[in-house]
């Protein structure tokens, strides 16, 4: 027999975790749904940060509305299973996140004044530092403590970046920082031509394959180093930098169609006369 559709009275997230719950019930719900775990669901949780991420970046308040609530659809998922398995619930997630935030806005719901927004980070950051060392019960073994590993690379890389520099071990300005580049890409190149040419590292020689992976996450590195001195995001350019060269590319196709040729067909020259083309046409 039919579910009863969640009672329209009750506002969106009451309802929602109605919802859930009859989605997650033995007795009638989703096959797909119960036999979900953290671990199966985390995926899709990842992937729908990336699409409110992606709906911000295209400008698409539409979009962004929807993609929300995909991702709240994940947190209220995840609070589902914790009830199942009598660990948390959703009212539990927010109660938390609602304490975490007051306790670590003094300067809103307490006395603590700061004179500008760079010393409220500084709070900032020794509160979060704080709340580690509770959390893990003793003081932090290393300032990296508790840096997500999943993070994507180049988040992470800012994250160990920065903590990195409260204690210092950070250039005073940008000049070091461009000459680390050029020195990291020195040494890649050092690997790449043995023989004063540069080639392609050697697929067979997994010695050379590992120094030119090595060399390149060093060069990358440098170059995140960079984005955090500009105070860049470097994710967020690379996704502009992905959407430019998407936007572009395609000119290139449609302009190959409309000449009526086979773009493997055509040479690289070719291509690039007009992708030039585009880019002075933007």
């Amino acid at each position: 027999m039919p579910k009863q559709i969640p009672d329209e009275t009750k506002n969106g997230i009451s309802r929602l975790i109605d919802l859930m719950k009859d989605l997650r019930d033995p007795d009638g719900g989703c096959p797909w749904d119960i036999e979900q775990n953290f671990r199966t669901i985390a995926p899709y949780t990842i992937e729908e940060a990336y699409e409110v991420a992606d709906a911000i970046e295209k400008n698409d308040p539409v979009s962004l509305k929807d993609e929300l609530g995909d991702l709240l659809l994940q947190v209220v998922y995840h609070a589902q299973i914790a009830k199942d398995e009598n660990l948390f619930d959703f009212e539990d997630v927010a109660q938390a996140i609602t304490e975490k935030m007051i306790n670590r806005h003094p300067h809103v719901y307490g006395d603590v004044s700061h004179d500008n927004v760079e010393e409220q980070k500084l709070a900032w950051e020794e509160l979060k530092a704080k709340e580690r060392e509770k959390k893990q019960g003793k003081e932090e073994d290393s300032v990296l403590d508790g840096i997500t590993v999943g993070l994507p690379a180049a988040t992470r890389a800012v994250k160990l970046q920065k903590r990195a520099a409260k204690v210092g071990f950070d250039w005073p300005d940008l000049s070091p920082v461009i000459d680390k580049i050029h020195e990291e890409i020195d040494e890649l190149k050092d690997v790449l031509q043995p023989e004063q040419q540069i080639n392609m590292p050697d697929q067979n020689d997994r010695v050379q394959h590992d120094r030119a992976e090595d060399e390149l996450g060093d060069v990358l590195f440098s170059v995140v180093n960079l984005a955090r001195h500009l105070n860049i995001d470097p994710e967020q350019a690379l996704r502009r930098t992905n959407q430019k060269f998407e936007k572009r590319f395609r000119t290139v196709e449609k302009t190959i169609r409309d000449n009526g040729l086979n773009i493997q067909d055509t040479s690289l020259q070719y291509m690039e006369n007009i992708w030039i083309l585009s880019k002075k046409n933007e």
